[in-house]
């Protein structure tokens, strides 16, 4: 079977081919470092991580490029509330950031581009829009993007420009030609940080950013474009229509996007004060836990985060750990191939997992290695055995006060051990809640449960 991907803009599953034989270029939309990272940021991370570690298990030499947005109106607006220097703020959130990606366990870009180091660059291609008629000077300054430059606008959403329109005020930018055109160059405003350009003073706007940070990286056309869900719109479709605008190429020749993490059946984010920071994720729960309770859902699905869920990733995992083999051998050949063709089928994560618990039912040491293999190559058993138990048990004794809900969905989980005949789980989580001060008491009713 060849490696199939479903592609945003094809609206399908399609099959694999990089430009260059054995080579990928992909470059995923990183973070606004203005804040912590919430497990919706977590999420993009080890979704593409996870991809990555598989193109090159599959024998590809993969340049994996993610950005870091270090210039942005949050930003200004988050230093000027600590009254720091904008790039004391960046510095702090980039370094936190770096800290969450070694917990989950992701590896480093091959390049982490900053806006703040490739401005020359964005000016060059602002410049070569306006030189072809794609873009233009408002008589405030700012330089917009003239979406009726690019008759395809609106592909990758398969969007109509007239209905985008409908409904737009042009008082939102009275300068506007179109209420659709969007920014390339921001005018400076008095205090704000700014660049020197042939438009005048400034920073450029969002969306030019990836463009120019992108094509610099990998070339005007690449394999792999991704980024989280929210960037489909206008983002990714932005980045299109100027990046093909000023070469005449394909820009990217697949777009992946996550899914959203959901809290209450809302997208997890900063805007709307439902998320959940990676850090304070990691007091609570082993970040190989969240790694694999992020990997439990097809990267393109939306996961719904709550503390229960957590928690059953916890044992889920726990299960998986505790039948590895204290020693790698070599693992089963047909098991390895049956990996690699469900993740050559759109990187179906959930479906390799659910192979990784049939394996742990055989209890034999081909299939503890092949769980072992397997794990390994999506990012998984980082810790090793010995370690990952340990650790995990000195966060418990550091959480030992258990909420209710927390352990109701423990006791929840060890019903359904029992009733798939799983009694080794099962005591386990006896075990550990009753060293927690939780007793358990069995009955024909169900199970109860008091503190001590």
């Amino acid at each position: 079977m060849s490696l199939q991907i479903f592609d945003t803009l094809a609206r399908k599953k399609r099959n694999f081919s990089p430009l260059e034989d054995g080579q990928i270029g992909i470059y995923v939309c990183g973070m606004t470092v203005y804040d912590r990272c919430h497990l919706g940021h977590g999420r993009v991370m080890v979704a593409f991580d996870a991809i990555v570690r598989y193109l090159r298990f599959r024998g590809f030499e993969v340049n994996y490029v993610r950005n870091i947005t270090d210039v942005d109106d949050k930003i200004f607006e988050r230093a000027a509330e600590r009254k720091v220097p904008f790039t004391e703020l960046t510095a702090e959130m980039i370094t936190a950031m770096h800290q969450d990606e070694k917990y989950l366990g992701c590896q480093m870009p091959n390049l982490e581009p900053r806006a703040t180091a490739n401005i020359d660059s964005m000016i060059r291609l602002i410049s070569r829009l306006i030189a072809q008629g794609a873009a233009y000077r408002g008589s405030s300054g700012d330089v917009y993007f003239r979406v009726r430059a690019f008759p395809s606008y609106g592909k990758l959403n398969n969007r109509r420009l007239e209905d985008m329109m409908e409904g737009a005020r042009v008082a939102v930018a009275e300068d506007k030609e179109n209420p659709a055109d969007f920014v390339l160059w921001k005018t400076a405003k008095p205090g704000e940080e700014f660049w020197d350009s042939e438009f005048g003073a400034g920073r450029p706007g969002w969306h030019i950013e990836c463009s120019a940070m992108s094509m610099d990286a990998l070339g005007d056309t690449f394999d792999i474009h991704g980024g989280g869900p929210d960037l489909k719109f206008p983002h990714h479709e932005n980045e299109i229509a100027q990046s093909e605008a000023a070469t005449g190429c394909t820009f990217a020749r697949y777009w992946m996007h996550a899914g959203a993490v959901r809290v209450n059946e809302e997208k997890m984010s900063k805007s709307l004060k439902n998320f959940v920071t990676l850090d304070a994720l990691f007091k609570n729960f082993h970040p190989e836990v969240v790694r694999f309770f992020l990997l439990q859902s097809h990267y393109r699905s939306a996961i719904s985060f709550s503390d229960d869920a957590l928690v059953q990733a916890e044992t889920a995992y726990t299960r998986l750990i505790q039948v590895l083999p204290d020693e790698a051998t070599t693992p089963d050949s047909d098991t390895i191939f049956e990996f690699q063709e469900l993740m050559d089928d759109d990187f179906n994560t959930p479906r390799v997992l659910a192979l990784l618990f049939e394996l742990a039912s055989k209890n034999t040491e081909e299939a503890a290695s092949s769980i072992l293999a397997i794990g390994r190559v999506l990012g998984l058993f980082t810790s090793g055995k010995i370690n990952f138990l340990s650790e995990q048990q000195a966060l418990k004794a550091v959480n030992s006060e258990l909420s209710d809900t927390a352990v109701n969905a423990l006791v929840d989980a060890r019903q359904k051990a029992r009733a798939e005949h799983d009694f080794a789980a099962a005591d386990k989580i006896r075990d550990d809640l009753t060293a927690q001060g939780i007793v358990l008491e069995d009955g024909a009713g169900g199970t109860s449960w008091h503190r001590k």
